[in-house]
């Protein structure tokens, strides 16, 4: 189904090849699990999650147009009774999520050259959020540095690089 998004300088929504790759490498991983897309967007990973088997999905996002499509985008695929919207920072949403059930994938997709993913997987590194064998997913910049991964507990499965894009799969080391 195709789902709105919002058009602009300041959104880069996942290009439908990278999300299918993307699922591919996951696809033993969704059915059943507990989902977490961090700096949502329109919500379309989420969404995608959910439509590929995933139990529930929460979705973080700070923006109050792209808030509204997550949830219109939700209500359009009828699993809005699947999802549940945070809305606000990430880095204040966070220990907000503590009160969920562990995540088994956590999606992020901060925006780029912001140095969000390493706050956001410092902050995890010390959380219950990720579930024992859950995996962390960040899309990123090839340029980003994430030589402190492991300095953080984490262990790369895979390094992902689609042109302007790549995505680091993470584990618990």
């Amino acid at each position: 189904m195709p789902l709105r998004t919002v058009k602009g300088m300041d959104v880069r929504p996942t290009t439908d090849r990278t999300k299918e790759t993307l699922f591919n490498i996951l696809q033993f991983r969704i059915p059943g699990c507990r989902f977490l897309d961090l700096y949502a967007g329109s919500g379309q990973i989420g969404i995608e999650a959910l439509s590929r088997g995933a139990d529930f999905a929460c979705f973080v996002e700070k923006d109050r147009k792209t808030q509204k499509l997550i949830q219109e985008n939700l209500e359009f695929t009828k699993l809005d009774s699947r999802g549940r919207l945070y809305k606000g920072d990430t880095a204040s949403v966070l220990p907000q999520l503590e009160r969920e059930e562990p995540f088994d994938i956590i999606f992020m997709d901060p925006p780029f050259d912001h140095l969000l993913e390493k706050e956001t997987l410092t902050y995890l590194s010390g959380s219950r959020l990720l579930s024992e064998g859950g995996v962390v997913v960040v899309e990123a910049s090839p340029q980003t540095d994430f030589s402190y991964v492991e300095e953080l507990g984490f262990r790369t499965i895979s390094h992902r690089i689609y042109g302007q894009s790549t995505h680091l799969f993470l584990e618990r080391a």
